[in-house]
Protein backbone atom coordinates (compact mmCIF):
# COMPACT_ATOMS: atom_id res chain seq x y z
CA UNK A 1 0.00 0.00 0.00
CA UNK A 2 0.66 3.58 -0.74
CA UNK A 3 0.65 7.03 1.48
CA UNK A 4 -1.67 8.92 0.59
CA UNK A 5 0.90 11.53 -0.21
CA UNK A 6 2.34 9.12 -2.77
CA UNK A 7 -0.97 8.43 -4.39
CA UNK A 8 -1.40 12.29 -4.69
CA UNK A 9 2.27 12.76 -5.82
CA UNK A 10 1.13 9.91 -9.13
CA UNK A 11 -2.23 11.50 -9.94
CA UNK A 12 -0.73 15.20 -9.65
CA UNK A 13 2.17 13.92 -12.41
CA UNK A 14 -0.31 12.10 -13.97
CA UNK A 15 -2.19 15.30 -14.78
CA UNK A 16 0.96 17.92 -15.02
CA UNK A 17 2.24 15.57 -18.37
CA UNK A 18 -1.14 15.69 -19.82
CA UNK A 19 -0.83 19.97 -19.46
CA UNK A 20 -3.75 20.31 -17.55
CA UNK A 21 -3.44 24.13 -16.45
CA UNK A 22 -4.48 23.43 -12.68
CA UNK A 23 -2.72 20.03 -12.06
CA UNK A 24 -1.83 20.21 -8.27
CA UNK A 25 -5.06 21.10 -7.57
CA UNK A 26 -7.04 18.87 -9.53
CA UNK A 27 -5.23 15.51 -7.89
CA UNK A 28 -5.73 16.91 -4.00
CA UNK A 29 -9.65 17.40 -5.09
CA UNK A 30 -9.67 14.20 -7.33
CA UNK A 31 -7.72 12.36 -4.76
CA UNK A 32 -9.38 13.30 -1.95
CA UNK A 33 -12.59 12.64 -3.65
CA UNK A 34 -12.21 9.30 -3.88
CA UNK A 35 -10.75 8.66 -0.33
CA UNK A 36 -14.12 10.44 1.08
CA UNK A 37 -12.93 13.23 2.39
CA UNK A 38 -12.01 17.03 2.31
CA UNK A 39 -9.01 18.42 0.76
CA UNK A 40 -8.20 19.84 3.95
CA UNK A 41 -8.71 16.17 5.73
CA UNK A 42 -6.65 14.73 2.81
CA UNK A 43 -3.18 17.42 3.44
CA UNK A 44 -3.63 16.40 7.29
CA UNK A 45 -3.56 13.05 6.01
CA UNK A 46 -0.91 12.49 3.28
CA UNK A 47 1.79 10.67 5.73
CA UNK A 48 -1.11 8.06 6.25
CA UNK A 49 -1.35 5.06 4.22
CA UNK A 50 -4.03 4.53 1.84
CA UNK A 51 -6.23 1.80 0.73
CA UNK A 52 -6.36 -0.86 -2.72
CA UNK A 53 -9.77 0.39 -2.87
CA UNK A 54 -9.45 3.97 -2.73
CA UNK A 55 -5.99 3.61 -5.21
CA UNK A 56 -8.78 1.63 -7.76
CA UNK A 57 -11.19 4.82 -7.26
CA UNK A 58 -8.45 7.21 -7.72
CA UNK A 59 -7.14 5.54 -10.97
CA UNK A 60 -11.03 5.86 -12.16
CA UNK A 61 -11.33 9.00 -11.25
CA UNK A 62 -7.44 10.17 -12.86
CA UNK A 63 -8.87 8.30 -16.29
CA UNK A 64 -11.91 10.48 -16.29
CA UNK A 65 -9.83 13.32 -16.30
CA UNK A 66 -7.14 12.48 -18.39
CA UNK A 67 -10.26 11.53 -20.84
CA UNK A 68 -11.37 15.51 -21.10
CA UNK A 69 -14.01 15.28 -18.32
CA UNK A 70 -14.05 18.56 -16.14
CA UNK A 71 -13.12 17.91 -12.62
CA UNK A 72 -16.67 19.29 -11.28
CA UNK A 73 -18.52 16.79 -13.32
CA UNK A 74 -16.29 14.00 -12.08
CA UNK A 75 -16.81 15.14 -8.36
CA UNK A 76 -20.22 16.68 -8.69
CA UNK A 77 -19.23 19.89 -6.69
CA UNK A 78 -17.16 23.34 -6.84
CA UNK A 79 -17.25 26.32 -5.53
CA UNK A 80 -18.20 29.55 -6.51
CA UNK A 81 -17.55 33.12 -3.76
CA UNK A 82 -16.57 30.87 -0.97
CA UNK A 83 -19.77 28.63 -1.22
CA UNK A 84 -20.11 25.24 -1.99
CA UNK A 85 -21.53 24.33 -4.82
CA UNK A 86 -23.29 20.99 -6.42
CA UNK A 87 -22.58 20.43 -10.13
CA UNK A 88 -24.00 18.02 -12.75
CA UNK A 89 -23.46 17.57 -16.31
CA UNK A 90 -27.21 19.61 -16.60
CA UNK A 91 -25.70 22.85 -15.82
CA UNK A 92 -22.57 24.79 -16.50
CA UNK A 93 -19.72 24.51 -13.68
CA UNK A 94 -19.67 28.30 -12.48
CA UNK A 95 -16.44 30.46 -13.22
CA UNK A 96 -14.36 32.88 -11.45
CA UNK A 97 -15.06 35.24 -14.28
CA UNK A 98 -19.15 35.15 -12.80
CA UNK A 99 -17.59 36.06 -9.77
CA UNK A 100 -17.92 39.65 -11.13
CA UNK A 101 -21.43 40.01 -11.19
CA UNK A 102 -21.79 39.37 -7.71
CA UNK A 103 -19.33 42.20 -7.19
CA UNK A 104 -21.19 44.19 -9.74
CA UNK A 105 -24.79 43.71 -7.47
CA UNK A 106 -23.34 44.21 -3.81
CA UNK A 107 -21.42 47.36 -5.25
CA UNK A 108 -24.79 48.94 -6.76
CA UNK A 109 -27.25 48.06 -4.04
CA UNK A 110 -25.15 47.96 -0.32
CA UNK A 111 -25.87 51.37 1.33
CA UNK A 112 -28.67 52.22 -1.27
CA UNK A 113 -31.24 49.16 -1.28
CA UNK A 114 -30.04 46.38 0.82
CA UNK A 115 -33.57 44.45 1.12
CA UNK A 116 -33.51 44.43 -2.30
CA UNK A 117 -35.95 42.29 -4.36
CA UNK A 118 -33.64 40.68 -7.00
CA UNK A 119 -34.68 37.93 -10.49
CA UNK A 120 -31.86 35.97 -11.13
CA UNK A 121 -32.76 34.83 -15.03
CA UNK A 122 -31.35 31.87 -16.70
CA UNK A 123 -29.87 30.58 -13.40
CA UNK A 124 -28.26 27.47 -14.40
CA UNK A 125 -27.20 25.76 -11.15
CA UNK A 126 -28.03 28.62 -9.13
CA UNK A 127 -24.59 30.06 -7.78
CA UNK A 128 -25.18 33.57 -8.62
CA UNK A 129 -28.56 33.83 -6.75
CA UNK A 130 -27.12 32.08 -4.44
CA UNK A 131 -23.89 34.15 -3.76
CA UNK A 132 -25.94 37.37 -3.84
CA UNK A 133 -28.80 35.85 -0.97
CA UNK A 134 -25.53 35.04 0.85
CA UNK A 135 -23.21 38.31 0.76
CA UNK A 136 -26.71 40.09 1.04
CA UNK A 137 -29.06 38.93 3.77
CA UNK A 138 -31.81 41.09 3.28
CA UNK A 139 -32.86 40.61 0.18
CA UNK A 140 -35.30 38.28 -1.41
CA UNK A 141 -34.28 36.45 -5.09
CA UNK A 142 -36.67 34.84 -7.65
CA UNK A 143 -34.62 32.32 -9.74
CA UNK A 144 -35.63 31.51 -13.02
CA UNK A 145 -34.40 28.90 -15.94
CA UNK A 146 -36.07 27.35 -18.63
CA UNK A 147 -34.68 24.07 -17.44
CA UNK A 148 -36.44 21.79 -15.24
CA UNK A 149 -33.51 19.63 -14.31
CA UNK A 150 -31.47 22.92 -13.77
CA UNK A 151 -33.82 24.07 -11.69
CA UNK A 152 -33.21 21.37 -9.66
CA UNK A 153 -29.93 21.10 -9.47
CA UNK A 154 -30.46 25.15 -8.23
CA UNK A 155 -32.85 24.38 -5.51
CA UNK A 156 -30.55 21.50 -3.73
CA UNK A 157 -27.56 24.47 -3.77
CA UNK A 158 -30.13 26.86 -2.58
CA UNK A 159 -30.67 24.40 0.04
CA UNK A 160 -27.26 23.14 0.99
CA UNK A 161 -26.33 26.93 1.54
CA UNK A 162 -29.59 27.59 3.72
CA UNK A 163 -31.17 30.13 2.06
CA UNK A 164 -34.84 28.67 1.32
CA UNK A 165 -36.16 31.57 3.05
CA UNK A 166 -35.19 34.00 0.57
CA UNK A 167 -34.08 32.10 -2.74
CA UNK A 168 -37.08 31.33 -4.59
CA UNK A 169 -37.21 28.82 -7.63
CA UNK A 170 -39.48 29.59 -11.19
CA UNK A 171 -39.31 28.07 -14.84
CA UNK A 172 -39.97 30.12 -17.52
CA UNK A 173 -38.36 31.42 -20.92
CA UNK A 174 -36.00 34.43 -20.64
CA UNK A 175 -36.63 35.16 -24.17
CA UNK A 176 -40.63 35.18 -23.84
CA UNK A 177 -42.63 37.23 -21.59
CA UNK A 178 -42.72 36.84 -18.08
CA UNK A 179 -45.15 35.24 -16.13
CA UNK A 180 -47.97 37.31 -14.91
CA UNK A 181 -47.75 37.16 -11.26
CA UNK A 182 -43.90 37.30 -10.49
CA UNK A 183 -43.83 41.23 -9.02
CA UNK A 184 -41.85 43.90 -9.82
CA UNK A 185 -38.10 44.03 -9.14
CA UNK A 186 -35.30 46.14 -8.12
CA UNK A 187 -32.48 44.43 -9.66
CA UNK A 188 -32.21 41.72 -12.62
CA UNK A 189 -29.09 39.82 -12.79
CA UNK A 190 -28.43 37.20 -15.66
CA UNK A 191 -25.52 35.28 -17.15
CA UNK A 192 -26.88 34.14 -20.59
CA UNK A 193 -25.44 32.09 -23.13
CA UNK A 194 -23.73 34.27 -25.07
CA UNK A 195 -21.58 31.34 -27.45
CA UNK A 196 -22.00 32.23 -31.11
CA UNK A 197 -23.73 29.07 -32.56
CA UNK A 198 -20.61 29.22 -34.83
CA UNK A 199 -18.43 29.09 -32.59
CA UNK A 200 -19.75 26.38 -29.81
CA UNK A 201 -17.21 24.03 -32.07
CA UNK A 202 -14.33 26.02 -31.15
CA UNK A 203 -14.68 25.48 -27.49
CA UNK A 204 -12.17 23.78 -25.65
CA UNK A 205 -13.22 19.93 -25.72
CA UNK A 206 -14.10 20.16 -22.31
CA UNK A 207 -16.98 22.40 -22.36
CA UNK A 208 -17.36 21.41 -25.75
CA UNK A 209 -18.43 17.64 -25.10
CA UNK A 210 -19.43 17.92 -22.04
CA UNK A 211 -20.99 21.74 -20.67
CA UNK A 212 -24.62 21.55 -21.85
CA UNK A 213 -24.63 23.37 -24.99
CA UNK A 214 -27.74 25.37 -24.85
CA UNK A 215 -26.68 27.22 -21.76
CA UNK A 216 -23.66 28.03 -23.96
CA UNK A 217 -25.83 29.31 -27.47
CA UNK A 218 -26.13 32.53 -27.85
CA UNK A 219 -27.60 32.35 -31.38
CA UNK A 220 -25.86 33.82 -34.38
CA UNK A 221 -24.32 36.93 -32.64
CA UNK A 222 -24.21 35.77 -29.35
CA UNK A 223 -26.69 38.57 -28.22
CA UNK A 224 -30.13 37.21 -28.84
CA UNK A 225 -30.83 36.78 -24.66
CA UNK A 226 -29.48 40.36 -23.85
CA UNK A 227 -32.37 40.95 -26.83
CA UNK A 228 -34.61 39.44 -25.60
CA UNK A 229 -34.26 40.04 -21.55
CA UNK A 230 -34.24 43.54 -22.84
CA UNK A 231 -37.37 43.51 -24.64
CA UNK A 232 -39.42 41.26 -22.46
CA UNK A 233 -38.10 41.62 -19.09
CA UNK A 234 -37.51 45.12 -18.32
CA UNK A 235 -41.08 46.29 -17.02
CA UNK A 236 -40.31 44.09 -14.34
CA UNK A 237 -37.70 46.87 -12.69
CA UNK A 238 -38.61 49.33 -10.25
CA UNK A 239 -38.07 52.89 -11.49
CA UNK A 240 -34.11 53.17 -10.37
CA UNK A 241 -33.73 49.56 -10.79
CA UNK A 242 -30.87 47.97 -12.33
CA UNK A 243 -30.47 45.26 -15.43
CA UNK A 244 -27.16 43.70 -15.07
CA UNK A 245 -25.11 40.90 -17.90
CA UNK A 246 -22.10 39.12 -17.46
CA UNK A 247 -21.64 39.28 -21.44
CA UNK A 248 -18.88 37.74 -23.67
CA UNK A 249 -15.42 38.67 -24.81
CA UNK A 250 -15.98 41.92 -26.99
CA UNK A 251 -19.58 41.95 -26.67
CA UNK A 252 -19.73 44.84 -23.59
CA UNK A 253 -20.20 47.95 -26.26
CA UNK A 254 -22.69 46.00 -28.36
CA UNK A 255 -24.64 45.27 -25.55
CA UNK A 256 -24.68 48.76 -23.81
CA UNK A 257 -25.82 50.12 -26.71
CA UNK A 258 -28.81 47.89 -26.56
CA UNK A 259 -29.16 49.02 -22.79
CA UNK A 260 -29.45 52.57 -24.17
CA UNK A 261 -31.57 52.19 -26.79
CA UNK A 262 -34.43 50.77 -24.62
CA UNK A 263 -33.89 53.73 -22.51
CA UNK A 264 -31.72 53.12 -19.33
CA UNK A 265 -29.20 55.56 -17.86
CA UNK A 266 -26.08 55.31 -16.39
CA UNK A 267 -24.76 52.19 -18.09
CA UNK A 268 -21.60 51.11 -17.08
CA UNK A 269 -19.20 48.18 -17.14
CA UNK A 270 -16.61 46.03 -14.99
CA UNK A 271 -13.78 44.22 -15.64
CA UNK A 272 -13.14 40.77 -15.02
CA UNK A 273 -8.79 39.63 -13.62
CA UNK A 274 -8.01 39.55 -17.16
CA UNK A 275 -8.99 43.01 -17.70
CA UNK A 276 -12.04 41.90 -20.03
CA UNK A 277 -15.25 44.11 -19.99
CA UNK A 278 -17.07 41.43 -18.18
CA UNK A 279 -20.33 42.90 -16.29
CA UNK A 280 -22.81 45.49 -18.16
CA UNK A 281 -25.56 47.53 -16.59
CA UNK A 282 -27.89 49.83 -16.83
CA UNK A 283 -29.98 51.38 -14.57
CA UNK A 284 -33.85 52.53 -15.23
Amino acid sequence: MRTYNELYMQTRNALRDAKIEGFALEARILVATAAGKTTQELMRDLPLYTSPQVEKKVGELTARRLDGEPVAYITGSWEFYGLPMVVTSDVLIPRMDTERIVDTAKELLTGRNMNARILDLCCGSGCIACAVAHEMPATHIVAVDLSATALEIARKNIAVNRLTSRVLTLQADATQSPPMSIGKFDMILSNPPYIPTTEILTLDASVRDYEPIWALDGGETGLKFYKAIIKYWKHLLNPGGYLVFEVGENQAADVEEMLLNAGFRETDTRRDSQGIDRVVFGKM
